[in-house]
């Protein structure tokens, strides 16, 4: 196994572990965080601070570097702009999120307990990436 399997696995399974512990792979958490006007549920908001904390470590510890640890090319997105795709495609992540209560992540972490919520959201998730990528091959064109 060289560097870059190995990296890639030890950080998704502590991504995998720290989703269970936070419980973002439980729907009813997720949903309890994102009703305001029922009993909300803040405790996923300090989830949020502290991945935003950890993320801002990972890039600031990367600014000037071309490699990362596993040899690999440090590749971060240089577009900023805030485009017609982007607000719709960010529109339609968060009303999948709130009707199902799972993002990607924690939903291929419910899938791996057996859920079958988890298993049809995520057959629908591999469904819209696969139309997303037939639609842009059929611009393309």
């Amino acid at each position: 196994m060289n560097r870059s399997h190995l990296s890639a696995f030890v950080v998704g399974l502590i991504f995998g572990a720290g989703l269970l512990l936070a419980g973002m792979a439980n729907p009813a958490k997720v949903l309890a965080f994102l009703d305001l006007a029922g009993p909300w549920d803040p405790s996923l908001a300090l989830v949020m601070v502290g991945a935003i904390a950890v993320a801002s470590a990972g890039f600031a510890l990367t600014r000037g570097r071309n490699l990362a640890w596993s040899g690999d090319p440090i590749q971060i997105p240089g577009n900023r702009k805030l485009d017609r795709r982007l607000v719709l495609g960010s529109l339609g992540f968060g009303v999948g999120w709130g009707l199902a209560g799972f993002c990607p992540g924690p939903a291929l972490v419910a899938l791996g307990t057996g859920s079958l919520k988890a298993v049809i959201f995520v057959a629908a998730m591999v469904a819209g990436m696969a139309a997303f990528e037939w639609l842009e091959r059929r611009k393309g064109a």
